[in-house]
């Protein structure tokens, strides 16, 4: 049986949290790769927070998917077909794009990597864009020294489990924020936190206990109630790393349905010397790629670095994951087995 490229498309723009009539379904012909390009089975899918953006036409950094157009995501996977010198069949790539099972990418967008050196999906997350978000956004703007406190948002997921490694071995006294007992646990049992507050409970109170003497590199994941309860425990020089907001993506500009007030009040920012930045990885971040890898790899070969992935089976889910993605239902990486 000749094989197709089940594929997942944007079906039309959503308005507030994503729906699954979003996204369709459909079977494709496999691509053809073009000259120069590399015809990729992709084996998994990454699912990431900023995707939602990607479903939106307001204006951003990137261009939104097009309607009817495949979803974007990154994928490692096998080359199955090469027009390019660089890569023959059966290596193993990362750099594939889309909710898809096949996909022809240009050679120079491809990395080869050795699938054995951890298990496949890891880079996806440790390895992959989350992981290299969290290295770039310490080394370039969360500066960590040792003696400081540093508090995570989203502590047990995607890029905040390895912010939070990072910083313990950077010597800092680590706080994780995550939502229930479980996930706490895994953050500071597994990934080794200091301590970590549920921010289903008291915020405030569980902040005054875990950091009594301030907060000295913030790296933001989420905003709303967690942010405003954050901001005024920035010390003098604190440094605030803003890489993402997720509770606040689904609303219109300038709402929060968590409650918390629409933002803080800057005025800190020139009284405490506060440094609060964000950036986008894909400006320089993937120049620095192979200097990371290997950092990261002698990590994982001395026991100083771990991950979680929540491995979803089938293409015909990522839907539905991606939806509770956003609702913080995924507990790790979120990865899509595609077949």
């Amino acid at each position: 049986m000749t094989e197709t490229n089940l594929a997942v498309l944007l079906a039309r723009r959503p308005v507030g949290a994503p729906l699954p009539d979003d996204f369709t379904l459909v079977e494709q012909p496999v691509p053809v790769p073009s000259e120069g390009e590399v015809l990729v089975r992709n084996r998994f899918l990454s699912l990431d927070p900023y995707m939602r953006g990607r479903m939106s036409d307001a204006k951003s950094y990137a261009a939104p998917v097009a309607i009817n157009a495949v979803m974007e995501g990154a994928t490692v996977g096998e080359v199955v077909a090469s027009r390019s010198p660089d890569f023959a069949v059966g290596d193993t790539v990362m750099g594939g794009n889309g909710w898809q099972r096949f996909c022809a990418v240009p050679a120079a967008r491809l990395r080869r990597i050795t699938a054995s050196e951890v298990p496949l999906e890891r880079n996806l997350g440790l390895l992959g864009m989350p992981g290299l978000t969290a290295w770039v956004g310490l080394q370039d703007i969360g500066l960590p020294r040792a003696g400081e406190t540093m508090v995570v948002s989203a502590a047990s997921g995607a890029v905040g489990q390895v912010v939070g490694q990072l910083g313990r071995i950077a010597g800092c006294r680590v706080i994780g924020i995550a939502g229930g007992r479980a996930k706490c646990d895994f953050v500071t049992q597994t990934l080794g936190f200091d301590a970590c507050v549920d921010h289903r409970g008291d915020l405030n109170a569980q902040l005054d206990a875990a950091c009594p003497d301030g907060i000295d590199v913030y790296w933001e994941n989420v905003g709303g109630a967690v942010q405003a309860a954050v901001w005024p425990r920035l010390r003098d020089f604190g440094r605030m790393v803003m890489c993402g907001m997720i509770a606040q993506y689904n609303e219109a500009p300038g709402a929060d349905a968590s409650g918390a007030p629409a933002g803080p009040n800057l005025g800190p920012v020139v009284r405490k010397r506060l440094r609060v930045q964000g950036f986008i990885v894909s400006d320089k971040g993937w120049q620095r790629y192979p200097q990371f890898r290997a950092e990261m790899l002698g990590h994982v070969a001395a026991g100083k670095m771990t991950a979680r992935e929540d491995v979803v089976r089938g293409l015909a889910n990522a839907a539905q994951a991606f939806i509770g993605l956003l609702q913080g239902s995924n507990f790790g990486k979120l990865v899509v087995a595609v077949d």
